[in-house]
């Protein structure tokens, strides 16, 4: 339950309150045991506020974990902190002079548009594109899973509302080491304008790209990987807290959107995580799994 990092890191005392168990890297190296190294590729509005989200789940583990945060060169991050950003990331390049265990691309908030009209669209391709070759694990969350499965070759589609809410999900790989251990139906959130038809998947797994591993009748395959399992794809965000998708309907409602309707199977004045024990084992199962295939390396 370890995550690696500096006394000054701005979330440090969130993450403490939360049950992680944070340590300088002075320390780690005291210890005498090797920590994952995680890249995380975070692409989310305001950044710095996402870390925390994220981190929590991955501290839940028993593995000591050293977070690689990475930023693109060719994305100018408008409504994050500039001076964090380059204090606190590296370019991918930077990240990868020393070995990443694993990589976690994050969502974006440009899953309506079309791959090729995204400006660092060829940059994330060509990380991609490196990490399945040399990086044992990459796992996609939101965008970052539909940005994996174009790396594959299977395209999303616009949604004609925004897939908004908490939804019951059916796991369909008891057997499988990630999500083997995950409940028969779990709850998960979902927030995307995109999706990729029960159909195009089935004929993608039919052909050998993919294996499908969840599944929920509003959201469509939530969890799938490649058939090499170096690219694991969860288009839901088991990392969120309740309190976040009652701040983005919020947040597009003031913006006037109008294909966003509330949350569906949540109140956005009462909040509540039914996802929170998913989220964790999710996350704690990929590490594992990443640890199992790196501890000899």
């Amino acid at each position: 339950m370890t995550i690696i990092m500096p006394n000054d890191y701005h979330a440090r005392k969130a993450l403490v309150d939360s049950g992680v168990y944070c340590i300088t890297e002075e320390r780690a190296r005291k210890q005498d045991i090797r920590p994952l190294r995680i890249g995380i590729l975070n692409i989310m509005p305001q950044a710095e506020t996402y870390e925390v989200r994220v981190l929590r789940p991955l501290g839940r583990t028993l593995i000591q974990i050293e977070p690689i945060w990475i930023r693109l060169e060719n994305h100018v991050y408008q409504s994050s902190d500039r001076e964090h950003l380059l204090r606190t990331y590296r370019t991918f390049a930077q990240a990868s002079e020393k070995k990443l265990d694993g990589l976690i691309v994050t969502g974006a908030p440009v899953e309506a548009m079309d791959f090729d009209s995204i400006t660092y669209w060829d940059e994330v391709s060509g990380i991609l594109e490196t990490a399945r070759k040399e990086i044992s694990s990459t796992l996609g969350i939101c965008w970052g899973g539909l940005a994996l499965a174009k790396s594959l070759g299977i395209d999303k589609r616009p949604c004609r509302e925004k897939l908004f809410g908490v939804f019951e999900t059916r796991n369909l790989a008891g057997d499988h080491r990630i999500t083997g251990s995950l409940d028969d139906v779990f709850w998960c959130p979902q927030s995307r304008h995109s999706f990729i038809s029960d159909k195009t998947l089935e004929d993608a797994s039919d052909r050998g790209l993919v294996s499908l591993l969840a599944h929920s009748d509003d959201a469509g395959y939530v969890i799938f990987e490649s058939r090499d399992h170096r690219f694991l794809i969860h288009l839901g965000h088991p990392e969120y807290d309740a309190v976040r998708l009652a701040d983005e309907y919020i947040r597009d409602r003031d913006k006037g959107l109008r294909d966003v309707d509330r949350p569906k199977n949540l109140d956005i004045n009462r909040p509540v995580n039914r996802w929170r024990t998913h989220g964790n084992e999710f996350f704690s199962q990929w590490i594992k799994y990443v640890y199992e295939e790196t501890q000899g390396a």
